[in-house]
């Protein structure tokens, strides 16, 4: 077995001989390398790079820079939307001008062609609303919506009055836009599609809603109106629900008594009798509002009627709230007013807590009930005019 080689015998490395970089680019002459770099060099073979040689670094390209624009000039995002917009602009003019021609007569053409001329409005409305340029965009609904109704085409002419009214939101027209729409419903109406109707009315009442909240509780009505004609009870008691709100948060709370009364009796048509309870609350909560005791006393009384009620935890809270008037007890009323239940109700009711109790008097709660019982006995109603007092329909003992 041959011995290994001894280290004394072992072949020596050569050195390593690293690529050389430049130490400077510069061109000037002052600029050299130190002088105990320049014998390394020799040693190994290298020079360093002469000034100005091919082997200096490259120059870095100077940063791009924006683009000046010179005065006046216009910036090429806007320019090229301009020019859109103007394309646009000419192309509803030519629509505009074809419908006219389609509405002309002639020796040989008697009757004008109100189909092809609503079309053309049409699209006239569609390219001056791609421009922005709603006002035009309005008066083409509008005289696409007379072409549809001359060619007795209601459902299309109640489509292009809506958008009409579309076009007026845009422009922040928000009484003439509810006037344009109640139109389109009512013609949905008249052709038989009251599902597309109440859809309009709803639309019409959220526009207005936080501008003029007594027209939308008006349009919600009539939304609810609407369904429960067409037996679609759910929507039409979420459309009363609306409509309560709005009534309880303007404080008109005669108007949204009687409102939250309908609601109850659609939930208990339905038979969502957990809704009816909630809804019993808001209601004696609105007429403690009024300073009606007695119609609040009997709107529960009424409601153990409902099955369920009389164990519930909002029977127990309502016939303590009422005991809490009943004795003049403001620490209880504003413990019951700041349990769960009734925090945690709808943000309109809760927002209006029970009123405080010394607000009616002992000496006036048997004046109250005498007259509630003289006004609910004597008064005639029809079947569909709720009681005042209580809310529910009634008769004069006299018939």
């Amino acid at each position: 077995m041959p011995e290994p080689p001894s280290l004394s015998t072992a072949p020596a490395r050569e050195p390593r001989v690293r690529p050389f970089r430049a130490l400077c680019a510069c061109t000037t002459s002052a600029c050299i390398a130190p002088a105990r770099l320049l014998g390394r060099f020799a040693a190994l073979g290298l020079s360093p790079a002469s000034p100005g040689s091919t082997a200096a670094a490259p120059s870095r390209p100077p940063p791009r820079r924006s683009h000046a624009h010179s005065a006046g000039s216009r910036p090429p995002r806007q320019g090229r939307a301009a020019e859109m917009a103007a394309q646009k602009i000419n192309e509803g003019l030519e629509h505009l001008a074809k419908a006219e021609k389609y509405l002309k007569t002639g020796f040989l053409k008697w009757k004008p062609d109100y189909d092809s001329a609503a079309s053309e409005y049409g699209k006239a409305a569609v390219a001056f609303k791609n421009a922005k340029q709603f006002e035009q965009a309005k008066d083409a609904c509008l005289k696409e919506a007379v072409a549809h109704e001359n060619n007795r085409a209601l459902f299309h002419a109640a489509k292009a009055y809506e958008q009409a009214g579309m076009m007026l939101k845009e422009m922040q027209k928000l009484p003439e836009a509810v006037q344009l729409i109640e139109k389109a419903s009512m013609m949905y109406l008249e052709n038989g599609t009251p599902d597309t109707a109440a859809m309009a009315l709803e639309r019409a009442g959220k526009l207005i809603e936080n501008v003029d909240p007594e027209k939308a509780v008006q349009l919600y009505q009539q939304t609810a109106n609407v369904f429960e004609n067409e037996e679609r009870l759910r929507q039409a008691v979420e459309l009363l629900g609306k409509a309560s709100r709005l009534l309880v948060r303007g404080r008109r709370f005669d108007e949204a008594a009687i409102s939250i009364q309908k609601e109850k009796n659609i939930y208990k048509e339905i038979e969502n009798y957990p809704t009816c309870y909630k809804k019993t609350i808001a209601q004696v909560l609105v007429h403690l509002h009024r300073n009606d005791y007695v119609a609040a006393e009997r709107c529960v009384r009424e409601s153990y009627s409902i099955p369920g009620f009389n164990g519930s935890e909002d029977c127990a809270a309502l016939e303590q709230l009422l005991e809490g008037y009943d004795q003049q007890d403001q620490d209880q009323v504003a413990e019951v007013c700041n349990s769960p239940l009734f925090k945690y109700m709808d943000n309109d009711v809760s927002a209006h807590p029970a009123p405080c109790p010394a607000l009616l008097s002992p000496s006036l709660r048997p004046m109250l009930r005498e007259e509630a019982r003289r006004v609910h006995v004597e008064q005639v109603y029809c079947g569909d005019t709720p009681c005042s007092v209580c809310g529910s329909p009634s008769r004069s003992l006299t018939e």
